[in-house]
């Protein structure tokens, strides 16, 4: 295994969800009107509003899996946090103060304020409806991750389990447990990765990684070797190993890997073949075995036995010109220019079938400091091909554009008491959340060397970083993971259970809630949703959380942002313009998601074969949305006749 579960992480994390729970039933208590439920009464103040807004964004993406895409493919996986942070500048000086002003509970009340449309009303729940499942999805797998560490269940489990809390959180508090929780997670996510980057800069770095002498490091062996005659492969007499028979004819081979079984145990092991000047040298690899009944080898053993270790190291560290094998106690400039200067250790992987089996192999990439540091692993910048450049465009429109168009996030400027105080809170949550930022640069970059990644699930990388600390940080450091997910799951089902009750039941269709009414709507909703979210959370385990954002990023970018910016600031917006732009959005969006090379390997298909070649659809949908927008506002102008002057669109 590459972690065990530990007594004190179990008690510490028990504890925490135990003081979550107490506080939401604590304020349950208060919770009885509809303004309650969905908004906090509107009396939240202004910084405990911004530290729950960065406590609502920081979600699994921004903690698991940015520090996750940092530890395997370097700054590319920081782009994200760039991105993710260039959308609240827009969210600042576009939608902050305005919507504050044109909303009651939800995202749909602000664009449906000037016209009363069942249209706005139909088209705006079913968005909120559909960003907030996608933006589900990450928070749901990423509690999964969590919890098979932590407490020794697996995935499913662990998704049950959040799925359970949060619905539990919301049902009975509505907003106002939520924002405490978010404020609370907030607080002391940042507080406690500040204190792991601390560690990580006293520690320095190391060509092996040993987590401060309590643990082995693992060197992966390389060996000589020769092709006879034949073309078969000879190893060194006293290799300790021997080629399985039939490596020639195998796809092994062909791939360009060995297949070798130890014989000191008998486990077969892979080793990447290279050709170098001076001959052939085997390096070794890791793989994992699917077998045909569905059980699963790491290394040719069972997950138990360990022998599937964690990586992640620099091969060659220079200071000043000259090799080191480690550093000791470094400064934060300085640890990323001894990075820049040094040669560290990726993992490339290749998948390959062997009769029934499928194998997927993870073999060492030595990449320069300087490669890891600038964009070009994962987002090819440089030297790239059209499609991956649109690819780069498209990902991040949607996340600068995403971050004011996402209604959880919306609907927290409802929760204050002035459009002053919605400045100032979001003013809050940019400086909290850019210094977060900041400090995932160092968590992922730490992982990367110091011998913790996971190479099957990059999402552990900081909760396995702080691991390497000892057991009381890593408990502390999960448990505030779990909160994160928790308040931002609670969250998003606020969102979902007001566009269920408020904006559909209530308001499309008409039935008419009395205040307390609205709230049990609410919290029946929230059940719903949560048990939705359940599922979804199992059904995509494995990927990286901060990849599933971004589509949830490109689809509000895509249904919500031309509607809110179109509203704002054009007078000719119409009702009908606003419901076509949400529509158009949502069907772009999605349908190009579906479609696009990364969902067509979730089918068991070829990625090559996927019409939609870009992976991100933002830069066909969010245009396709402004354009409908426009188009039909410009045909429909006849039905702003009659509105009063401040109804018939923008407010400047």
């Amino acid at each position: 295994m590459i972690y065990a579960q530990s007594s004190l992480a179990v008690v510490l994390f028990c504890l925490f969800v135990a003081l979550v729970l107490g506080l939401t039933f604590y304020l349950a208590r208060k919770t009885t009107s509809a303004a309650g439920y969905y908004a906090a009464g509107g009396g939240v103040h202004w910084f405990t509003n911004g530290v729950a807004f960065a406590g609502d964004y920081l979600s699994a993406a921004s903690f698991l899996g940015i520090a996750g895409m940092i530890a395997t493919v370097g700054f590319d996986g920081w782009m994200y946090s760039l991105g993710y942070l260039g959308g609240w500048i827009v969210a600042l000086f576009l939608v902050a103060e305005p919507l504050k002003r044109l909303g009651k509970f939800t995202f749909t009340d602000a664009l449906d304020s000037k016209f009363n449309s069942k249209a706005i009303q139909l088209m705006a729940g079913i968005s909120t409806l559909v960003v907030s499942v996608f933006y589900l999805i990450p928070q749901m797998v990423g509690a999964g991750t969590l919890v098979t560490p932590l407490l020794g269940l697996p995935h499913a489990a662990g998704v049950v389990i959040v799925g359970v809390i949060v619905t539990i959180i919301v049902a009975s508090a509505g907003m106002a447990s939520t924002t405490m929780v978010q404020f609370l997670k907030g607080a002391l996510l940042i507080i406690f990765s500040t204190v792991l980057v601390i560690g990580l800069l006293v520690r320095g770095l190391s060509t092996e990684p040993d987590h401060g002498g309590t643990r082995e490091f693992y060197n992966f062996q390389q060996m000589e070797a020769a092709l006879a005659a034949d073309g078969s492969l000879v190893l060194p007499a006293n290799s300790g190993y021997e080629v399985v028979d039939g490596w020639k004819q195998s796809v092994y081979a062909q791939k360009g890997y060995a297949r070798l079984k130890s014989q000191r145990d008998g486990y077969e092991t892979i080793w990447r073949i290279e050709e170098t000047a001076a001959g052939i040298v085997l390096n070794e690899a890791m793989y994992r075995e699917t077998l045909a009944d569905g059980t699963r080898l790491y290394n040719g053993a069972p997950a138990e036995e360990g022998r599937f270790v964690p990586v992640g190291q620099a091969k060659e560290i220079m200071i000043d010109g000259e090799v080191v094998m480690q550093t000791g106690p470094i400064g934060p400039l300085a640890f990323l220019t001894a990075l820049r200067d040094s040669t560290i250790v990726l993992w490339g992987t290749e998948h390959m079938r062997d009769g029934d089996n499928i194998i997927v192999v993870y073999y060492q990439k030595p990449t320069p400091g300087n490669e890891v540091l600038r964009p070009g692993i994962l987002l090819q910048v440089e030297n790239a091909t059209l499609v991956q450049q649109l690819n780069f465009i498209s990902l991040m429109l949607a996340l600068f554009c995403g971050t004011a168009a996402l209604p959880h996030i919306l609907i927290r400027y409802y929760t204050v008491p002035s459009q002053a105080d919605a400045r100032k809170s979001t003013i809050v949550a940019i400086g909290l959340i850019g210094f977060f930022y900041i400090l995932t640069l160092y968590l992922g970059l730490g992982a990367m060397t110091s011998g913790v990644v996971n190479i099957m699930d990059s999402n552990m990388a900081a909760p396995l970083l702080s691991l390497s600390f000892g057991v009381v940080l890593f408990a502390i450091i999960s448990s505030i993971a779990f909160a994160t997910v928790l308040g931002t799951v609670s969250g998003l089902i606020v969102a979902s259970s007001g566009a269920l009750a408020h904006d559909l039941l209530d308001n499309f269709f008409g039935v008419k809630f009395t205040d307390q009414g609205k709230v049990r709507a609410g919290k029946i909703a929230a059940v719903t949703v949560g048990i939705f979210a359940i599922y979804l959370g199992i059904l995509f385990e494995g990927m990286n959380v901060s990849f599933l954002v971004g589509w949830a990023f490109a689809i509000a970018a895509s249904a919500n942002l031309p509607a809110i910016v179109m509203l704002l600031f054009w007078k000719k917006t119409t009702a009908y313009g606003i419901a076509a732009s949400v529509g158009t959005g949502i069907v772009s969006a999605l349908g190009l998601i579906l479609l696009s090379p990364d969902m067509y390997t979730r089918y068991g298909l070829l990625p090559q074969d996927a019409p939609m070649v870009l992976n991100n659809p933002g830069i066909i949908s969010i245009p396709l949305s402004f354009l409908a927008l426009v188009v039909v506002s410009l045909m429909t102008q006849k039905h702003n006749e009659g509105l009063a002057t401040e109804g018939e669109g923008a407010t400047s």
